[in-house]
């Protein structure tokens, strides 16, 4: 499998609809209601695709539930952190760690290995998110190893991500309502009335970011995408710079430099 430029191209498409959608959370009044109405709509978008496409050979029901379990985590951060304003230190090392630590389990559980150009890029990469994050920044993340071995388990991309999209965004969904109890539910149903159309946009944003970075992994190293996909906290830190006007001082400069270098180094050294 190799990353050709093509595929580059197309990953950081993903990664701007990746950070779009996060941009939308993050300018809400109600961040955990926005996240959950983003993804219970997913339900909604994937049906037919399903309908249409399948489902995933048994093989990739179990990679299926450990992601769904995964996301119902990162949604809960990712809510949180957007709640109280700017990102803390934690997440952004998270993120900025996930490349690292994809690219050394994809070699034990998937068996890729990786020439020394990868491994630069990828560190790059990690090492310009860690940058651009530690400022104010937008969140990317997915179970990338889960769900990397998983859409290859399927062999059919479009069929897994629509499984996933399907079931994924319910359960949160389920807890954000919970969470309000029955005073404060209706106020949340007319939040969702007011920012549905909006939150559609996101929901396609959201399903073809993913959709395309699962479908890069059945093309090219799993972890070479993973780190490619997390150029989206760079766009994010544009779109926060010129939409919710945050500032872009001399660290997300750096982080840039340094993810731009990352994408160059998997492609060309």
């Amino acid at each position: 499998m190799t990353l050709t430029w093509p595929i580059v191209l197309i990953v950081l498409v993903g990664a701007l609809l990746h950070a779009s959608w996060n941009a939308l959370i993050k300018s809400g009044s109600d961040k955990s209601l926005d996240t959950a109405l983003i993804h219970a709509m997913g339900c909604v978008v994937a049906l037919p695709i399903v309908l249409v496409v399948g489902l995933p050979v048994p093989a990739a029901w179990p990679w299926l539930a450990m992601s769904l379990t995964i996301h119902i985590g990162y949604y809960i951060a990712l809510a949180g952190a957007y709640k109280h304003g700017d990102l803390g230190l934690t997440y952004p090392i998270m993120r900025g760690l996930a490349p690292l630590l994809v690219a050394l389990a994809s070699g034990r559980l998937i068996g890729e290995t990786l020439p020394l150009a990868t491994w630069f890029g990828v560190a790059g990469i990690s090492g310009g998110v860690l940058l651009v994050g530690l400022s104010r920044s937008a969140l990317a993340s997915g179970a990338s190893i889960v769900d990397g071995i998983g859409v290859r388990a399927s062999g059919n991309a479009l069929q897994y991500v629509a499984a996933l999209f399907l079931v994924d965004g319910l359960p949160y969904f389920a807890l954000v309502m919970w969470r309000r109890g029955s005073q404060r539910r209706p106020a949340a149903w007319a939040h969702m009335r007011r920012r549905w159309p909006l939150a559609l946009l996101g929901t396609f944003a959201s399903a073809g970011s993913y959709g395309i970075a699962l479908w890069a992994m059945t093309r090219a190293p799993v972890a070479a995408v993973a780190a490619l996909r997390e150029t989206s906290v760079l766009f994010a830190a544009l779109i926060g710079t010129h939409w919710l006007k945050e500032s872009f001082g001399t660290r997300r400069a750096a982080g840039t430099a340094l993810i731009v270098g990352g994408v160059v180094a998997l492609r060309l050294l």
